[in-house]
């Protein structure tokens, strides 16, 4: 895990998969709650897949209680790069770094940008964030690995 002063958060693993076959499902927002490492993504309320810069989805959380929450995508790069914030500010980001061998995922999470970064840090959502992080990119790794080993 690193942390920096600029408010963020972010986990990595390799996962032996080619880029273009993870950055498809980071693209399709019905596939997210395959991955969702915090167990809050109750279902996809409304999509503009595959997403590209600008897209929207919505998403319905169950933190206890249960809300939607739309998302915009703020940055994108095929195959490399996908960013998206909700109307609070936090973003999530997904960069993707292609080797010979598998491609490493990197998973941020910013609340610097969020309208109340300091209640981020109050409720802890930032350190809880890092755990479920590693538990998506390990959901993410075990839905696009190759368990033969062929891509």
């Amino acid at each position: 895990m690193k942390r920096t002063k600029e408010r963020s958060v972010s986990v990595e693993r390799f996962i032996a998969a080619p880029a273009e076959k993870i950055f498809a499902v980071l693209t399709d927002p019905s596939r997210h709650r395959e991955i969702d490492g915090s167990g809050t993504l109750a279902k996809l309320t409304t999509s503009n897949a595959p997403l590209t810069l600008g897209s929207t989805f919505s998403m319905r959380i169950n933190v206890g209680i249960s809300y939607t929450v739309k998302n915009r995508v703020l940055e994108f790069e095929d195959n490399r790069l996908i960013a998206w914030a909700h109307w609070q500010g936090q973003r999530w980001r997904y960069e993707l770094e292609p080797h010979d061998d598998g491609t490493l995922v990197r998973e941020t999470f910013e609340w610097g940008s969020a309208k109340l970064p300091r209640s981020i840090e109050f409720i802890g959502a930032h350190r809880k964030n890092v755990s479920n992080m590693e538990k998506t990119l390990e959901r993410l790794a075990a839905l696009v690995e190759d368990p033969s080993g062929d891509d």
